[in-house]
């Protein structure tokens, strides 16, 4: 029986994808193993959003090239989309599988052989349309479900609809029938991926349908089907644009006892100047007035914040700009990107770049400035009884101490404690 086994760099829809593509070979004969033990075939599964991804898929061939060279190593996701060739140069690498080849990777395993040049199969990404339902298991207490893939927005400093391709979703029905198959598995919790969530819909040539007329399936629909399915108990809302975050979206979620009080909306610059240079379809303001919303409806709601520093022309005033509105905003976490030039995107034409290190040190203002945001947010519901759900994987005490598990609360509070194996996948009542 030959042997697999997977790394994934990148996302929450990475995760999901690559987990199909490990059950999608055992059904194939492969025995899946850990990434550092040896294998016959090696897939990384990749992302392409910064540099330091880019890198870190080299990194991983190298290291596989010293523990394994006469094993078969697959590169898959947004980097390979992207830069085929330059995948195929390194060292090492055998096959390097596009957008839409990633899921056809068992035939082409059949026919691939050792010593050769890397083998390229991708294609123009104009020609991608086909979208392959995915979902996370086993790995984690929570399933990634992806119900939507690319994107139509054309955000100055993104690849990613280079490397995605058009806007296209699953549907309702779809999705359904999915999250019943993962009540049969004893999934609990179900988070929600896109890589343009909010834009799900099936509109007539099979692209998102956000904004078309009544009758097409929307976000809102979709939810609303996925709350009255018995057997799962929470599901959450991975990223959703702030534009397509809609007020009956919030009230329904603030309504619901199934989907969590939690929100992850990107902002990536408090300055209206950076904002439009960034081609973003949306102003500081209209954030604001989601966050108010959110906040008037659910106070206990937890609100991550995406925001990236060192964008090209980014002034003192404008960081300043960004910093005031995140430290007036009533939000719990940011997830902080230090702006990393991409080929191909309009960002790289403007101008003045800002210095490599002014960007490492805005990204660590922000970064002290989330931690602060987490403590009080943390603290804000010290002495609450809040449902935990308990992961499975075991952590190692400290110094020889009993080893730990882990949760988190309804509204993403992460609970550690000694680990208890009835605690396994099970929602707990706990007093913070």
């Amino acid at each position: 029986m030959p042997s697999v086994a997977f790394h994934t760099l990148g996302c929450k829809l990475n995760f999901s994808e690559t987990s199909s593509l490990s059950r999608l070979l055992e059904t194939e004969g492969f025995e899946k193993k850990d990434f550092e033990e040896k294998a016959d075939v090696y897939v990384i599964n990749t992302c392409s959003v910064t540099e330091n991804a880019d890198k870190e898929c080299r990194q991983l061939v190298r290291r596989i090239q010293r523990k394994a060279p006469s094993s078969f190593v697959v590169i898959t996701g947004c980097y390979a989309q992207l830069k085929p060739r330059e995948i195929a140069e390194i060292p090492g690498v055998d096959l390097v599988l596009g957008a839409a080849e990633k899921f056809n990777i068992a035939e082409h395993l059949r026919t691939l052989t050792k010593g050769d040049n890397a083998r390229i199969c991708s294609c123009d990404i104009e020609e991608v349309s086909g979208f392959n339902p995915s979902y996370s298991l086993g790995d984690r207490t929570r399933t990634f479900l992806k119900v939507q893939d690319g994107c139509d927005y054309g955000c100055s400093f993104c690849t990613i609809p280079k490397a995605r391709g058009r806007s296209r979703s699953d549907t309702i029905a779809g999705v359904v029938a999915g999250v019943r198959r993962l009540t049969t598995e004893g999934a609990r919790e179900i988070v929600l991926t896109g890589i343009n969530l909010g834009d799900f819909g099936l509109g007539p040539d099979g692209r998102g349908a956000a904004a078309l007329s009544d009758g097409r399936e929307h976000f809102g629909d979709l939810i609303v089907a996925l709350d009255d399915i018995p057997g799962i108990d929470r599901y959450r809302i991975s990223s959703i644009e702030p534009n397509l975050l809609t007020d009956d979206i919030i009230r329904f979620v603030a309504g619901s006892r199934k989907f969590m009080p939690h929100f992850h909306i990107p902002l990536q610059s408090g300055s209206n100047r950076i904002l439009g240079l960034m081609r973003r379809r949306y102003r500081r303001e209209l954030y604001a007035e989601r966050v108010a919303l959110i906040r008037s409806l659910m106070p206990h709601c937890a609100i991550g914040v995406d925001v990236i520093v060192g964008f090209p022309s980014e002034t003192e005033a404008d960081f300043r700009e960004t910093f005031d509105f995140l430290h007036e905003l009533d939000v719990a976490y940011f997830h902080v990107f230090t702006y990393s030039e991409r080929a191909d995107t309009h960002a790289l034409s403007i101008s003045p770049v800002v210095p490599t290190g002014l960007r490492h040190e805005r990204n660590k203002t922000l970064r002290n400035l989330s931690f602060m945001k987490t403590q009080a947010f943390n603290r804000a519901h010290e002495g609450q009884v809040r449902p935990v759900l308990f992961e499975g994987r075991a952590h190692a005490g400290t110094d020889g101490a009993a080893p730990m598990m882990e949760g988190y609360t309804d509204n993403y509070i992460k609970v550690t404690t000694p680990y208890r194996a009835e605690w396994v996948n099970q929602v707990v009542d706990w007093k913070l």
